[in-house]
């Protein structure tokens, strides 16, 4: 039982249901994922390096939220932020977004996201420049998550800190000690102050007239890194919901799979095949927004310095890792014959493709207009 399967069976249902709450983003997203290799306009070309057998196969949609696409995305997304960890501690900084505001990220998604960014960065940059252990310029990767483990909408940023700093001026790393980074109530308690006066400039002051005293964030100490990148990789490229979490889909009712955050234990979850489609769904991110950035010593332009810093930490006697470089991850697909690789001979058009506007009309109601 597939995601897809159950949406392909449901759709009907579903359009029918939620017709108002559809986005142009859910429709493409819908649309992709029902074209996933089946029936694609090109396909994939492939031949066997060891005997003769050849074989075409529709290509994959791409999408970030399908869920069996972009495996190779997420290996490759780890493998690059592997080669940036430096040995030093980690934290995990979570700026969660209060239920009050949340309805406004479900219709301005774009500007709320941009906005919880930007004031997060700012947050930890200005924390980090007037702490007494660090002082300097810090480097960490955010990744937006917007579901809870039950896959409610609940959107919140992770963001990944190496415990230290450096001093531009000095030409030093500056270590951070201890188990302890920043107040997370204080962090919250800017970030309220900051987000809210955001919003308010940008949304010409129409906010939610409830807004609570107390936000969250929370700090926590996490080890060495690479655990805390696994873990935001887990639903970054492959869609909110893993197949293999999903039970099944009986007379309509949808059953999956999570752990409960506070007891740690496997619980399930039932819905009606429509709000199940719906509680995934409502996940799908605009097009061109980025869920993942790197700031300060993390950025793309920055490897020279990180490289600096790993000399710095060497000359001091910390011992870590060679570093291990990024590298691609190739698809292979085995001969249907033989079992030995086959070699990628290019794409080309398919002639036993369904037309487009034929896919596009599944995934509208039956009497809306295309």
């Amino acid at each position: 039982m597939t995601f897809i399967d159950i949406l392909r069976d449901h759709l009907d249902e579903f359009n029918q249901a939620f017709d108002q709450q559809i986005t142009t983003t859910m429709r493409q997203a819908i649309f992709a994922m029902l074209s996933c290799r089946t029936h694609t306009e090109r396909t994939s070309q492939w031949a066997c390096q060891s005997c003769t057998h050849t074989a075409d196969f529709p290509l994959s949609c791409g999408h970030r939220s399908c869920p069996q696409c972009q495996h190779n995305t997420t290996e490759g997304w780890l493998n690059k932020q592997q080669a940036k960890l430096l040995p030093v501690e980690y934290y995990m900084v979570t700026f969660t977004l209060p239920f009050e505001l949340r309805v406004i990220a479900k219709h301005k998604p774009e500007s709320m996201y941009q906005a919880m960014f930007s004031v997060a960065a700012s947050v930890l940059k200005e924390f980090a420049k007037n702490s007494k252990q660090l002082g300097g310029e810090i480097g960490f990767t955010g990744v937006l998550h917007t579901h809870s483990r039950r896959r409610d909408f609940h959107p919140h940023i992770h963001f990944i800190i190496p415990a230290g700093s450096f001093d531009k001026d000095k030409k030093q790393w500056q270590k951070g000690k201890g188990k302890y980074l920043f107040n997370s109530f204080n962090l919250a308690k800017v970030w309220r102050a900051r987000l809210l006066e955001k919003l308010t400039g940008e949304l010409n002051g129409k906010l939610p007239e409830a807004s609570p005293k107390k936000w969250v964030v929370d700090c926590q100490h996490v080890g060495k890194g690479l655990p805390a990148l696994k873990y935001l990789s887990r639903y970054l490229y492959r869609g909110v919901l893993p197949d293999n979490n999903i039970i099944s889909d009986i007379d309509g009712q949808v059953s999956f799979e999570y752990q409960d955050s506070q007891t740690k234990t496997t619980k399930v979850r039932t819905l009606p095949a429509a709000k199940f489609l719906y509680l995934v769904l409502q996940h799908v991110l605009p097009r061109g927004l980025r869920r993942v950035r790197d700031y300060g010593l993390l950025r793309g332009s920055a490897a020279k310095l990180r490289q600096r810093i790993r000399l710095m930490l060497a000359v001091a006697g910390t011992v870590f890792e060679p570093l291990k470089k990024a590298t691609k991850t190739k698809a292979i697909r085995p001969c249907l014959c033989c079992k030995q690789p086959m070699k990628f001979m290019g794409v080309h058009g398919n002639k036993h493709a369904r037309p487009t506007s034929f896919i596009m009309q599944e995934t509208r109601e039956p009497n809306a207009t295309v």
